[in-house]
This record gives structure tokens, C-alpha cells and sequence, in this order.
């Protein structure tokens, strides 16, 4: 028995999301606050790495997350048209 597509949809998402929400905790908390210390023996710029990250760095990350949740729910809106099409067919 197969699912409902707005079930694996809806279950999709919320993958992407806590996935993608628990890569930006890493950045912006972890290499922001924990780990500053250790990120800021590199230098860039004349700054520590650490201090980056907690002032750009986790920005710039956030941004790149939001693209690839669009990819990825760009994609997940496709596989769902395909099982909507699918399932009607069958219904017929």
C-alpha cells in the first residue's frame, strides 16, 4: 500500500528543514560561539576565522541554505506532480 503523495511531500519538507536548520545551528552557533577559539588560529583578512563566521559567515551560509532548499523543493514539487499523475491514472 502506497502512501498518500501529499504525505511523502509533507514528510519530504520537513526533512530538508531540519536538516537544513541543523547545518545553520552548526555554523552560526558552533563555529560562531563554540568553537571560536579554535576557528580563530585562521586568519583571513587579517581576522579570525572564528570572528567570520560570527559576523558573515553564518549570513552567508543562510543564503546559500535558502537556495538549496528551493532547489530541493523544486525538485520535491516535480517527483509530486509525477505521483499525483500517477495515481489518477490509476484511478481511472
Amino acid at each position: 500500500m502506497s502512501l498518500d503523495p501529499r504525505q511523502v511531500y509533507w514528510r519530504s519538507n520537513l526533512r530538508f528543514l531540519a536538516i537544513l536548520l541543523l547545518v545553520w545551528f552548526v555554523v552560526s552557533f558552533g563555529c560562531g560561539i563554540l568553537f571560536v577559539d579554535q576557528l580563530d588560529q585562521i586568519r583571513i583578512g587579517g581576522f579570525g576565522l572564528g570572528f567570520w563566521f560570527a559576523q558573515q559567515g553564518s549570513i552567508y551560509v543562510f543564503v546559500l541554505l535558502i537556495w538549496v532548499y528551493v532547489w530541493l523543493m523544486n525538485r520535491a514539487d516535480k517527483d509530486y506532480e509525477a505521483r499525483c499523475a500517477e495515481q489518477a491514472e490509476a484511478a481511472e
